[in-house]
């Protein structure tokens, strides 16, 4: 994945500093000023700066760097990354000996993506609201409109979703990397007034932090966390630009520049505690803030950007993965798979965003219920990387639960200082994480108790090619593919046709579409074409969560394995199911109400699998479930 040319690295490093980087980028508008002027603040010592300076840089270190970039992004599926992609993985490892730790780790890593829409939601919010909140500094008369200038700028920016973000890393690249000059400039400036907040580089101001403080210091850790926010992006775009441009950039650039302008912070609170309500935009000099406040509102914007294409991209993967009904998927590149747009995300999205800003109306108050979503995915990738270190990568137990322990010792702190936020509004992201992982949980059930129903109705093919043989159907011209999720026996759809119509056209293809747990289908391996007898082929067509499932185009590909197929003279039956409740199937009464809810909204398979409407044929089929 990362053996490529080195100008090829330099573009992605471009391109990644423009999506990858952007909310872990903007934490410095915040991060430091909840320790010190949030719900939990300390006072303002320099015993107090000295140890917050320390936990933010180790939090960096040994979360971001040493955790993301050294451990979990080693757990690629296919070049993919993200919290599904490790459940893809982890799913892998146990297709042939599924047991109850896989089916948990999976549940987890299910509620954990779900958890990232919480995420999704909050992060536009306090991000562009921090930005903006640099206009109340500069002038008190300006406060009023703080929040119709944010909600105005998030609608704008969800307006333009539709225009997709093929080229968005080019475009915002480089205001990104003067995004990072800039707020390392600003550090270094207030350091060389202030140079001995560099004592913090040593952990035993952390250590005697929590002596001092104990439990009030573990509260801060909540304020702390803010700081390393995003990090789940970094593994989450892995797929998009590979390894190392996310870790060259990081080292290189993002890190240097994080801690530069933290320290700055540090070195301003410590010359005047009044900084305390704003020490990001109190390294502004002059007559600097109010392009500090463009400049930061552009940075927000963009780390927005990433974290919304980032819910397309789970939203897409879970639909390919089964936990999903059918959703309005537009691609938006016809180069890179992974770019798309879908437009009930993007209006879920906007009303929450929108909403929780003029709920909270500050980004103090959004601080207060920032980091439960992220803090709990953070516990849940560390425990589906050990799985995966020890199925996949064989490492033994020993070495495998040591890196796990150090990493969930860190993790569990953060959530249980997290823990505090709940009553501050915390619940909000569980709550959306709860819902979401409810849907998912009810539709993947769903669907795998509907293909067992119709399964169980699948015609023998030996009984079905013997009746064909005695009994003979008119055939018509042409070609009629029939889909079907089983890749055995007949499917109930052709022995409905046949019922009904008493005709077959003289080339029937039976054709199953599977989906794989890897983000892209092997070539070799992607079709199969069987050969029946009496006209009729089977066709099982391959595709990764990540790509597109185009039936027709596959179907062109499959004439180099002996299909005859002429695009312009094929007919695709679809059945189209009528479900109604049955109180004899596994799931509760809500649950089943709420699965035929679900598939009456899901999108039509025409739209999905890209196939020509007027070359669809629907027949009806009821089934109690």
């Amino acid at each position: 994945m990362d053996d490529r040319p080195r100008s090829q690295v330099a573009l992605l490093l471009l391109a990644a500093l423009g999506v990858v980087f952007g909310d872990i980028g903007t934490s410095p508008l915040y991060a430091l000023r909840e320790c010190f002027a949030g719900v939990h603040a300390i006072p303002v010592t320099n015993g107090n700066v000295l140890g917050v300076l320390s936990l933010v840089t180790w939090s960096l270190i040994i979360t971001v760097t040493v955790k993301y970039l050294l451990f979990v992004m080693r757990a690629d599926n296919g070049g993919e990354g993200g919290i599904l992609a490790l459940v893809a993985l982890v799913r892998q490892s146990g297709a042939l000996r599924m047991n109850a730790t896989h089916r948990a780790a999976v549940a987890l890593g299910l509620f954990g993506a779900a958890l990232l829409y919480g995420d999704g939601m909050i992060t536009p919010a306090i991000s562009v609201l921090s930005a903006v909140e640099g206009l109340g500094i500069a002038t008190h008369a300006l406060e009023p409109f703080i929040v119709p200038i944010t909600v105005a700028i998030l609608i704008l920016l969800f307006f333009v979703q539709h225009r997709g973000t093929a080229g968005i890393g080019k475009v915002f690249g480089p205001i990104m990397v003067v995004w990072f000059a800039a707020i390392a400039l600003l550090g270094v400036n207030a350091l060389v007034r202030e140079p001995r907040v560099l004592l913090a580089l040593s952990p035993s101001y952390a250590v005697a932090f929590f002596e001092f403080h104990g439990l009030r210091a573990f509260l801060t850790l909540g304020a702390v966390f803010l700081a390393v926010t995003g990090a789940e992006a970094l593994y989450a775009d892995m797929g998009h630009f590979g390894r190392a441009p996310i870790r060259v950039g990081w080292f290189t650039l993002v890190l240097p520049a994080l801690l530069l302008n933290y320290f700055g912070q540090g070195a301003v609170l410590l010359a005047s505690r009044s900084a305390r309500e704003n020490p990001f935009y109190a390294l502004a000099p002059g007559m600097g803030l109010y392009p500090l406040v463009i400049l930061a509102t552009m940075a927000t914007v963009i780390a927005s950007q990433a974290i919304i294409s980032g819910a397309f991209s789970l939203t897409q993967q879970a639909v390919q993965l089964g936990y999903s009904p059918r959703l309005d998927i537009r691609h938006t590149s016809a180069h890179q798979i992974g770019q798309v747009y879908i437009p009930e995300i993007n209006t879920i999205l906007l009303i929450a965003t929108v909403a929780l800003v003029f709920s909270f109306r500050s980004s103090t108050n959004l601080a207060a219920a920032y980091g439960m979503a992220v803090t709990a995915t953070m516990v849940i990738t560390t425990l589906l990387a050990y799985l995966v270190a020890r199925e996949r990568w064989h490492w033994s137990a020993w070495r495998a639960g040591l890196v796990t322990a150090g990493f969930l010792s860190i993790d569990l702190a953060f959530f249980g200082a997290n823990l505090a936020k709940i009553a501050h509004g915390g619940w909000f992201p569980l709550a959306v994480a709860t819902v979401v992982y409810t849907l998912m949980s009810t539709w993947a059930k769903g669907r795998r108790l509907v293909t067992d129903r119709l399964g169980a109705s699948v015609r023998p093919l030996d009984e079905f090619l013997r009746a064909l043989r005695e009994h003979p159907p008119i055939r018509v011209p042409g070609t009629a593919v029939f889909m079907t999720a089983r890749a055995e026996g007949v499917p109930p759809i052709l022995v409905h046709h046949l019922r009904h119509n008493k005709a077959l056209h003289k080339r029937t293809v039976l054709l199953s579409v599977v989906i794989l747990d890897a983000p892209q289908a092997e070539v070799a391996t992607a079709i199969e074409v069987h050969q029946l007898e009496a006209g009729i082929e089977r066709v099982i067509v391959r595709f990764g969560f990540m790509e597109p499932p185009d039936v027709p185009q596959a179907l062109v590909r499959a004439k180099a394995h002996g299909l005859a197929f002429d695009p312009a003279d094929t007919t695709y039956y679809l059945a189209h199911l009528t479900l109604f409740a049955n109180e004899r199937i596994g799931m509760s009464g809500w649950r089943d109400k709420l699965f035929i809810l679900m598939s009456r909204n899901a999108r039509r398979a025409t739209n999905f699998f890209r196939i020509p409407p007027d070359q669809v044929v629907e027949l009806g089929i009821q089934l109690e479930v």
